[in-house]
């Protein structure tokens, strides 16, 4: 067993472990791989394991694996341009960070254009941090209703967090509790085309007090490949 398939199966044993403890369906918690960096023969290790899903931060980085990584769905998680819409609508089964009805009208042009439908996530900025995209809380629902009017080959499937960076884990769990409240809030809308689904926080260093605070997408890369090499 190589040290990948390894550390998958004790991420995912943790997995199980806290959904158990939260009294939740482990199949219910979709593991994303996050491949920040890592070459096409890491990540098809990792699918071989049984990962099923991988996130992409950088269009770059997804269009130049495309074609090298076995058949797995892939996820676009970092900072979306307009402009680069175009070349990931054919390839991504998901779009984590949409923050603006200019980012999702432009998603949903070019799906039209190809007869597909997009599901996306509002990515919520709960701390405030100009460093990152988002949403504040309070401009989440106007924004929802925005996009179910306009936009009709998008689907918002849920909201995803990066929270601000703490050593102090009870923090973070503060911030996962916040953004599961927000969701619960959104559910009851009353909105028929609105079909939350999934609430995408959780990353290597916390992903087990995210599943506990109801996740359903954890988005784990270092626990799974290893420390990246920086240089």
């Amino acid at each position: 067993m190589n040290n990948i398939e390894k550390n998958l199966k004790e991420v995912m044993r943790r997995i199980g472990e806290s959904a158990k403890a939260a009294f939740r369906n482990p199949e219910d918690i979709l593991l994303v791989g996050v491949t920040k960096t890592r070459p096409a023969e890491e990540i098809n290790a990792a699918i071989d394991a049984g990962l099923t899903d991988i996130g992409v931060n950088k269009v770059k980085e997804l269009v130049s694996k495309y074609d090298l990584v076995k058949h797995c769905g892939w996820h676009m998680m970092g900072h979306l341009q307009t402009n680069n819409v175009k070349y990931i609508v054919d390839k991504v089964v998901m779009i984590h960070s949409v923050d603006s009805i200019n980012l999702a009208s432009e998603i949903n042009k070019r799906c039209k254009n190809k007869k597909i439908t997009m599901d996306i996530l509002i990515q919520i900025n709960l701390g405030m941090e100009e460093a990152k995209g988002g949403v504040s809380p309070r401009e989440a629902e106007p924004l929802i209703c925005e996009i179910l009017e306009k936009c009709e080959n998008v689907t918002v499937k849920g909201l995803m967090i990066i929270p601000p960076a703490s050593e102090d884990i009870n923090v973070t769990k503060g911030y996962f509790r916040e953004l599961k409240q927000l969701f619960d809030s959104l559910q009851s809308m009353g909105n028929e085309r609105l079909a939350l689904q999934y609430l995408s926080m959780g990353m290597s260093q916390d992903y087990e007090e995210a599943v506990l605070e109801g996740a359903n997408i954890v988005r784990v890369g270092t626990s799974i490949f290893g420390p990246r090499n920086m240089a």
